[in-house]
């Protein structure tokens, strides 16, 4: 929550700032003794940049504040690049990132750069123009690139003769990577507004970048916590073995089959993956019972969702798989629980998981019957598409089905 209200007050200061200086620079402008046009022009060109850097900030600002969970560091790179190269009129720029693993600079982001070079580039921290900004921590300015001995040589020498700038990007003092930006050709040299502008998004591109980090080291953690409940409630519940595996693994095909977006994808695969999670909370001897279940057990079974929405609720990145697991055993017709939802009112992933789920527990041995054959399996499910289970959803199972499960091929 901290976290939160801090980017709140940040971006209020932002605003606040920017609207203060558009007044300024309005009074300015319409004093009837403002000396030439010249000096209004300037006035107007650094107020259009200050409010052009306003708007990057703010953008980089609330992807780390607001949407940390919801966009991939290879977007956010992206963004940082096209934010920096409109920022300074810059006709090409990239992002390289420091891979602890095999100690090199790599582009991870571009603009008007070719695949080739992007594909080559390797820089070893203090190698080339890059390499000593990232090893210094220090901005360098490369004015001729062409007759300069430590980037001549680089593979993208060829494509890229204008000068350019090399910002490191820095966390605690300590790089992670280098913002290369080209000068315009319609522009002698980089200003000392373009490097204050500069320094100030790259500050801020490095703080989210950090913000990003923070919040896939929580959500990799809280993965792995429900991950191992979900490994209890397999073992607590005797009959099901990997049920929670196979379901996921099949929840990411089905969902691919059915053109979801991928951050859906992902979300119906964490849900198949943690949808019994709630079985936590039911009594190991009627989960086990080797017999028929009385009315009284049965409505006691009946409680896992909401107990499993109620674990999974509260973490904020699993919102949406709450929402799947709590609705996993509606049906179709409206005749489930625990809200007797129906047809569309139901989570298309909770639609997912309630297939998969009745699939594997007709494929596996109970403790009062046998495993279904899969002729009946098939049959099991023609029967209840569009009464228990999404007829489209069905539809799609059964055509993975047939292909048994084969992954797709990668297109090239």
């Amino acid at each position: 929550m901290t976290i939160y209200l801090l980017g709140l007050i940040i971006a209020l200061l932002l605003a606040a700032i920017g609207f203060l200086l558009k007044q300024l620079y309005a009074l300015k402008l319409d004093k009837p003794d403002s000396r030439t046009e010249d000096r209004n022009a300037a006035l107007k060109n650094t107020w259009n940049k200050f409010d052009e850097l306003l708007t990057s900030l703010l953008t980089i600002h609330e992807i780390g504040i607001i949407n940390a969970g919801d966009i991939k560091k290879e977007d956010f790179y992206q963004t940082v690049v096209e934010s920096a190269c409109e920022l300074i009129r810059s006709p090409r720029g990239s992002l390289m990132v420091y891979d602890d693993g095999v100690k090199e600079l790599r582009i991870t982001a571009s603009k008007n750069i070719s695949k080739e070079v992007i594909d080559s580039t390797r820089i070893k921290p203090g190698q080339g123009i890059a390499g000593r900004a990232f090893q210094t921590g220090e901005t360098i300015f490369v004015t001729d690139p062409e007759h300069n001995t430590q980037y001549k040589d680089f593979i993208g020498a060829m494509e890229q003769k204008e000068p350019f700038i090399a910002i490191p990007l820095k966390v605690k003092d300590k790089p992670f990577g280098v913002l290369n930006l080209h000068l315009s050709r319609e522009k002698e040299s980089f200003t000392d507004y373009d490097l204050k502008f500069l320094t100030l998004l790259a500050g801020e591109a490095a703080i989210t970048l950090e913000n990003i980090k923070l919040y896939e080291s929580i959500e990799n953690f809280y993965l792995e916590m429900v991950q191992t409940l979900a490994r209890v409630i397999d073992a607590k519940d005797s009959y099901t073995g990997d049920h929670a595996g196979r379901a996921r693994r099949k929840a990411r095909q089905l969902a691919q089959e059915l053109h979801m977006p991928e951050q859906m994808i992902k979300y119906v695969e964490y849900a198949a993956l943690l949808h019994d999670i709630g079985k936590i909370g039911i009594d190991g001897a009627i989960l086990s019972k080797p017999g028929r279940l009385t009315t009284e057990e049965y409505d006691e079974i009946k409680k896992h969702p909401a107990i499993g929405y109620q674990i999974l609720s509260p973490i904020h990145f699993l919102g949406p798989v709450a929402q799947m697991v709590l609705y996993h055993q509606e049906w179709y017709n409206g005749m489930g629980y625990p809200e007797g939802l129906k047809g569309e009112e139901i989570p298309l992933g909770a639609r997912i998981v309630a297939t998969i789920d009745a699939w594997d527990a007709m494929m596996s041995d109970r403790p009062y019957r046998r495993a279904l054959s899969r002729e009946m399996g098939v049959s099991e499910l023609e029967k209840g598409a569009g009464k228990q289970f999404d007829p489209q959803v069905v539809e799609a199972f059964l055509k993975l089905e047939r292909k048994e499960w084969q992954e797709p091929e990668e297109k090239g």
